[in-house]
C-alpha cells in the first residue's frame, strides 16, 4: 500500500516567486495539476506556501484547495509548519506552539492526517548551542518534550499527528529522535524520517532504526546531504521501509544547490519514476 507523495518544498523557488511576491512560479494548485499530471498519488502543500504564513489561510481557500487536490485524485499526505524549539527564549517557544497549533486547525481541515514539525533549530547560522544560551542537552531535551507534548495533545483533540522531523542539529541520530518522541509517550506523536538529513557515519543504520516509529517520510535524492552526489539508495530504503511494517505516503523532497543547475520539473518527474521502480521491485 506504499504511495508516492511530493513535498511542495520541492517548488520552493516557483512557489515562494508566486505566492509571495507576485511573480511568474506555482500555487498549489498547480501543483497538485503537477501531481496530477505526473500521476503522483499526493501533495504535501506545506504550510510555507499558504498566502500569508504563518498566519493561517482563510477558510476559502483551504476548502478550494480540498476539493481541488480530491477532484484530481491526489491525495494529500500532510503538511508542516515551521517552529524553532531550541530556543531558551519561552515566548519564542510559545509563540511557535502558537503556531503549531493554527496549522493542526489547519490540517485538520484539508484532512492532512500528520502535521509535520521541527525540534531542531531553524535559524541560519545557529546552533542549538548558540540558541539553548548554556542549557544542557538533556535540559533542552526536556522542554523540548513538554512544548511537543502540548502539541500533541491539541494535535489530538483535532484528529492530526504531530511528525517530528529529524531536521537541523539537535537531532543528529535516530536515537535523538527515538528518545526524544519516547519522551513525548503518545500514538499521536511519531517520527518523520528525512533520509537526508542523519549526521552519523552510516545514515542507513539510522533510517533503519528509526523507520517503526515512522508516521510518514521524506525521501531526499541523497542519503548524505544536498550537496552530496551520493545517490540515495532506493532498493535498500525500501527494504528498511517494507520491513518495518510503514505502509502509506513516502513524500519525495527533491533540493536545489547554489552550486547545481534545478529545475524541479525535470528533477521531480525523474525521481518519483525511480522511487516508484523501487516501490515495484521490492513487492
Amino acid at each position: 500500500m506504499l504511495k508516492v507523495s511530493l513535498n511542495a518544498f520541492s517548488f520552493s523557488r516557483l512557489l515562494n516567486a508566486k505566492v509571495k511576491h507576485g511573480q511568474d512560479g506555482i500555487d498549489l494548485f498547480g501543483l497538485v495539476d503537477f501531481c496530477a499530471k505526473h500521476n503522483i498519488d499526493g501533495i504535501d502543500p506545506t504550510g510555507y506556501f499558504f498566502p500569508g504564513f504563518p498566519d493561517v489561510p482563510p477558510d476559502s481557500y483551504i476548502f478550494d484547495l480540498k476539493p481541488k487536490a480530491f477532484e484530481s485524485g491526489v491525495g494529500i499526505s500532510g503538511t508542516g509548519a515551521r517552529n524553532n524549539f531550541t530556543t531558551a527564549d519561552k515566548d519564542k517557544r510559545a509563540a511557535d506552539i502558537k503556531i503549531i497549533k493554527d496549522w493542526v486547525i489547519v490540517a485538520s481541515k484539508l484532512g492532512a492526517p500528520v502535521l509535520r514539525v521541527f525540534a531542531d533549530t531553524q535559524m541560519r547560522n545557529m546552533t542549538w548551542h548558540d540558541v539553548a544560551k548554556g542549557f544542557t542537552e538533556d535540559q533542552v531535551r526536556e522542554w523540548i518534550a513538554d512544548d511537543l507534548r502540548e502539541c500533541t495533545q491539541f494535535g489530538k483533540d483535532h484528529g492530526v499527528i504531530i511528525g517530528v522531523q529529524n531536521h537541523g542539529d539537535f537531532l543528529r541520530t535516530s536515537d535523538d529522535l527515538i528518545k526524544l518522541v519516547g519522551l513525548v509517550d503518545s500514538p499521536w506523536c511519531g517520527v518523520i524520517v528525512d533520509t537526508g538529513y542523519f549526521r552519523s557515519p552510516d545514515p542507513y543504520a539510522d533510517m533503519q532504526k528509526a523507520a517503526p516509529y515512522a508516521v510518514n517520510w521524506q525521501i531526499k535524492q541523497s542519503a548524505f546531504g544536498a550537496a552530496s552526489d551520493v545517490k540515495l539508495d532506493l532498493d535498500r530504503l525500501l527494504r528498511i521501509v517494507r520491513s518495518s511494517g510503514y505502509s502509506g505516503y513516502l513524500p519525495v523532497e527533491t533540493l536545489s544547490t547554489p552550486d547545481k543547475p534545478y529545475d524541479p520539473y525535470q528533477v521531480v518527474p525523474s525521481f518519483i519514476q525511480e522511487l516508484k521502480a523501487a516501490i515495484a521491485r521490492s513487492a
